[in-house]
């Protein structure tokens, strides 16, 4: 859903009171400089300013309403603009005058039986800065139209780039079961069958949450206890798992597919290679304003990660975060510090509203 656009925030009364300030500053502005060309009592000439500059303001900020405006700058086209302007002028003029004259205890319309060319001085006067005022307000909802417009052009782009990315995810670990299964037919055809039989009931279940853009980390963790089920097919008690989901986090809202890359990526780096296989935890915590997830292996550790790797994975879970959430988001990888040894990959997010 797109944002609401610069008109409809003119229209609020947040946007009315804004208008009116902008406006009184502009009032209190013109008020100082007749005070000091035409002399006199100061006071006089600003209560004048101000309740003819805000009466003009509000025949056409409130005006402009009954005119069409365009939904997108706030203001009307073509000919319903001149009208709009000339009217708020005219009756601004009138009315703010008129209010003038009852404060000071003067005879209503006093201003106007003066002089023909003064009047219409000030009419003209009154025109320009309104007209300078109107373009002001017109170019910067045209300015916020720009910005918004550019905001949602990029907000399509990052959305569009992020299903790229998923789309070439999903293929990934696709080949990269198919293959481990292809292996497995030759050297054990039941465990084959059993494989197979997982992973129809993974693609099922996986299909439809991957289409989402968030889901639950409950989700997520249910994912990937599916997939490591698949693995577990293949490596038999090589493969030694735990899924540490506390209480509570399980409704904050994570990017699909996001933790499987790094589960896969443990296992083919770190565990497959170690002869006595390992252990594989999959955790989340929070961490102040982060939520935290962790994938430790205690398998070969990277310094006996093939140099030559595409790293597919871990590029991708980092472009993806990138793409959702710039540099709040995060993907670290080293070394396991504790006696088992081993890598541990931790990906940083901003706290989110539950899913």
């Amino acid at each position: 859903m797109r944002d609401a656009s610069p008109a409809h925030e003119s229209f609020t009364a947040g946007g009315f009171a804004r208008h009116g300030l902008i406006v009184l500053g502009f009032n209190t502005f013109i008020g100082i400089a007749l005070a000091i060309g035409r002399g006199g009592d100061w006071r006089i000439q600003m209560v004048y300013a101000q309740c003819i500059g805000l009466s003009i303001w509000a025949l056409m900020d409130f005006g402009r309403l009954a005119f069409s405006p365009n939904p997108e700058t706030g203001w009307p086209e073509g000919w319903r603009r001149v009208a709009l302007q000339l009217g708020a002028v005219l009756g601004g003029y009138l009315i703010g005058s008129t209010i003038a004259d009852a404060l000071f205890g003067r005879p209503l319309l006093d201003m106007w039986r003066g002089s023909p060319r003064m009047l219409l001085s000030y009419l003209l006067m009154c025109l320009a800065v309104s007209a300078g005022i109107s373009f002001y307000f017109h170019a910067r909802n045209q300015d916020q139209l720009r910005l918004r417009q550019l905001a949602a052009a990029q907000r399509d782009v990052a959305e569009h780039r992020l299903k790229l990315l998923e789309s070439q995810l999903e293929p990934h670990m696709l080949f990269n079961t198919l293959a481990n299964l292809r292996v497995l037919i030759a050297l054990d055809p039941p465990r084959a069958q059993q494989m197979l039989d997982q992973l129809i009931a993974f693609l099922r279940a996986t299909l439809s949450a991957s289409r989402a853009p968030l889901h639950p980390l409950s989700a997520e963790f249910a994912r990937v206890g599916d997939y490591l089920d698949l693995m577990k097919i293949r490596m038999g008690e090589r493969l030694q798992t735990e899924l540490d989901l506390p209480a509570g986090l399980g409704t904050q809202a994570v990017p699909p597919m996001l933790l499987q890359p790094l589960v896969e990526n443990a296992i083919k780096h770190g565990l497959e290679p170690h002869v006595e296989g390992g252990r594989l935890v999959v955790s989340a915590r929070r961490d102040g304003d982060a939520l935290v997830l962790d994938v430790r292996d205690t398998g070969a550790g990277l310094s006996a990660a093939p140099a030559d790797g595409t790293h597919f994975g871990l590029s991708q879970v980092r472009q993806r975060l990138a793409t959702l959430h710039g540099e709040a988001a995060s993907l670290t990888l080293a070394a396991a510090v504790d006696a088992e040894g081993g890598t541990l990959a931790t990906v940083r997010l901003p706290w989110s509203p539950s899913a």
